[in-house]
């Protein structure tokens, strides 16, 4: 007979070797064999902190800042600890609990009880005050692999949380490169209707005298008032449109509004946009791309709830002991008489429960596949963002080097006009009409450049650029504050 504590401990241990459950396997990404426009990447640099490929030190700067300052990240490195303390959790479940018990009871018996009456009859103490000391000790012994495939679903799940706050600093580097590039797209634009309502001044200065000469007509004055005041009306928008910038810039790297006012206030060119590094080959968006990565873990947490789910159908074996002493008085407290010790196993088995562990079960099942479909939408998604961002890229490009050539023609044009009107070849007419053609196409041309670089920058974005899988070089300020 003392042989079964021992051969059950033995079977205990060998039985908690088995796992129930589905084994998780990558299922297959649907993805074609390569991008479209994948000529539009540049295979031979792989620079995590592609902001610098701009070449514009404020951009490095401002980046920089935000990775470190963001509120919606510093919101994103307190979900990282929850996770990994719920993860500690799953995992300490695994092994016994050890508590510690103290207790000092003060009794009074009632002599008016069956008790009370028999005490008093034998002589026995009306009152007395027990103290006790002992350690209790409990385990669940994991026989069939329920808790190891709670720990692996909150492992994922952690894993998940740290690649959603790599795809955040992903987001956020992305967004703070666009406001910057939208601000220089902004002050361009402006210092081209600026140009364009000093020419249009200088153009009402011109027909004023001849009208005050009595060679242009008063209709010709009103026109060209009219049309510097149009231009200046159209600045409104555009002083508009960096103010909000600016503001935008000072909140995404943690900022008040107004804090970095002076050192962007000042108009400088939009960067030229680089080619985006990375690689070409579409498999690379499953290790590149953060949200797919996170997706993908999501999927394995709940591939591992299944298993928790199933280990349901088959029994929890769980141990508990006791060892402490235990006394009436103080002074024999730690005496060998005073020692008390027990020990116990239990079983808990849902052996029938009007299918409950079947709704579990199939429950589970349901939150695997639900997340199966997130994920392959997600690298769906990827790719799309991918092609689409490269599509735009390359487009930016051509459009950009046309309206560069149109607006030197244009220029050429402007010039030929004003000096065929001042000698009377032509009317204010043409002057006017190549005025503003000029106008529109280099407005045009300030956006498309900004454009052009906002395409770059959604380009590196989609391509999963500033994050990589654990292991590799990831954002450089970030992979030491996110994790």
């Amino acid at each position: 007979m003392a042989k079964a504590p021992t051969i059950l401990l033995v079977t205990c241990f060998a039985m908690a070797g088995c796992t129930v459950g589905p084994d998780y396997v990558r299922p297959a990404a649907p993805l074609a064999p390569s991008f479209i426009h994948a000529a539009a990447i540049d295979t031979r640099h792989a620079d995590a902190n592609w902001w610098r490929s701009f070449d514009d030190p404020l951009v490095v700067a401002l980046v920089d800042r935000a990775i470190a300052n963001n509120t919606d990240l510093a919101q994103a490195r307190a979900r990282i600890e929850q996770s990994r303390d719920a993860a500690r959790s799953a995992g300490a479940a695994l092994l016994p609990a050890l508590g510690a018990t103290g207790a000092a009871t003060t009794l009074s018996q009632s002599r008016d009880t069956a008790i009370g009456r028999i005490t008093q009859a034998i002589g026995a103490p009306r009152g007395s005050t027990e103290y006790a000391i002992g350690t209790q000790a409990s385990w669940e012994v994991d026989l069939f692999g329920g808790v190891r495939r709670g720990r692996e679903a909150a492992r994922d799940d952690l894993a998940a949380t740290e690649v959603d706050a790599g795809a955040l600093a992903v987001s956020v580097a992305a967004e703070t490169a666009d406001a910057y590039l939208t601000l220089r797209a902004f002050q361009a634009r402006l210092a081209v209707a600026s140009d364009q309502a000093r020419n249009e001044a200088l153009l009402a200065s011109l027909v004023r005298q001849r009208f005050d000469h009595g060679v242009a007509a008063e209709r010709e004055v009103n026109r060209t008032v009219a049309q510097l005041e149009g231009v200046r009306a159209a600045m409104a928008p555009l002083r508009a449109g960096i103010e909000a910038q600016l503001n935008r810039l000072d909140v995404l790297v943690g900022d008040p509004p107004g804090s970095n006012r002076a050192q962007l206030i000042e108009a400088r060119p939009v960067p030229v946009a680089p080619l985006p590094e990375g690689s070409a080959d579409p498999v690379e968006l499953l290790r590149r791309r953060p949200d797919v990565v996170a997706a993908e873990r999501r999927l394995a947490a709940s591939n591992a709830r299944v298993g928790v789910a199933i280990a349901d159908y088959y029994p929890h074996l769980s141990l508990s002991g006791l060892l402490g002493v235990a006394s009436l008085g103080t002074g024999n407290l730690f005496s060998g008489g005073a020692v008390e010790a027990s020990g116990g196993a239990g079983l808990r088995w849902r052996l029938f429960d009007f299918g409950r562990i079947d709704a579990e079960v199939a429950g589970a099942r349901g939150r695997e596949a639900e997340a199966l479909a997130a994920w392959r939408g997600s690298v769906l998604a990827a790719a799309e963002d991918v092609e689409t961002a490269l599509a735009r890229l390359k487009e930016a490009h051509v459009e950009r080097a046309g309206l560069e050539r149109e607006v030197a023609a244009l220029d050429r044009a402007r010039g030929q006009a004003r000096e065929a009107y001042t000698g009377g070849v032509v009317g204010l007419i043409e002057v006017i009409d190549a005025e503003r053609e000029t106008l529109s196409v280099s407005d045009r041309l300030a956006f498309v450049r900004a454009a052009e670089a906002r395409a770059a920058i959604s380009a590196y974005r989609a391509l999963g650029g500033g994050w990589q899988a654990p292991g590799a070089p990831a954002l450089a300020s970030t992979a030491g504050k996110l994790r």
